[in-house]
């Protein structure tokens, strides 16, 4: 899982690990587990294996159908939160997808109006909701099986807040919905988006930053949407 530029599983895990190991040198093994077992971990998987791995490079395409690559993304995520949990994790969020047809790129690329008629593929965002419903049922057994040995795992809507963003943005005090502020804001993301490229003039009046990630207001009020949950797993210890 993963696309350019991105730091796969086992890495971020071997990272994890190393991170356990310095925390120890300095607080010693007890103090280091409880950190671990109270910190509250956010996991977000997904958006690039649907939107660059599978929809835009027609590789995974010729091997999976859509249902059998949202049971293949699932069950990599799970194995992800299991080792996560071997390694001491107890509070663990996983953010579901977001409404990926409104995504900039996704209009770019499949719209076939990209300049004329910038609106929300709403076939690509049923597929969205489609691995969100099983993610969250995947989720809730994984919490019934783990839950006497103490552990919360949590799932995180992110596709109604954002799609209410997108489709009120301008209560929320977006102007522009359908393309970022970086570049051209129709395709550009990751290493395309620099110090040199081109910016508008303010970016909080964007929902998304460049053709892929929302911006920091929209993300600001994705937090605000979720914060009660967050303070629910919070205040559990």
């Amino acid at each position: 899982m993963g696309s350019q530029n991105v730091i796969d599983i086992p890495t971020q895990l071997e990272y994890f690990r190393e991170y356990k190991r310095k925390l120890e040198s300095k607080m010693g093994k007890q103090k280091m587990e409880k950190h671990i077992e109270e910190a509250l971990f956010c996991v977000s998987a997904g958006t690039n294996d649907f939107v660059i791995n599978y929809f835009t490079i027609p590789v995974r395409r010729k091997t999976f159908t859509v249902e059998a690559y949202q049971q293949f993304v699932i069950y990599n995520l799970k194995q992800f939160i299991q080792v996560l949990w071997q390694e001491g994790a107890r509070k663990i969020t996983v953010a579901g997808l977001p409404p990926i047809g409104c995504l900039p790129i996704v209009i770019t690329v499949f719209s076939g109006e990209a300049l004329t008629n910038r609106r929300c593929i709403d076939r690509f965002s049923t597929v969205a909701i489609n691995y969100n419903f099983i993610l969250q049922k995947e989720l809730g057994h994984m919490q019934m099986s783990l839950a006497h040995l103490g552990s919360k795992i949590y799932y995180l809507d992110v596709y109604n807040p954002v799609y209410e963003i997108i489709q009120n943005h301008k209560q929320f005090g977006f102007e522009e919905v359908n393309s970022g502020c970086c570049g051209s804001g129709y395709l550009e993301a990751s290493f395309l988006c620099n110090p040199k490229s081109y910016l508008c003039p303010n970016t909080s009046t964007y929902v998304f930053f460049d053709s892929i990630h929302p911006s920091e207001k929209t993300y600001f009020n994705l937090f605000r949407s979720l914060r009660p949950l967050y303070d629910s797993i919070l205040g559990s210890f």
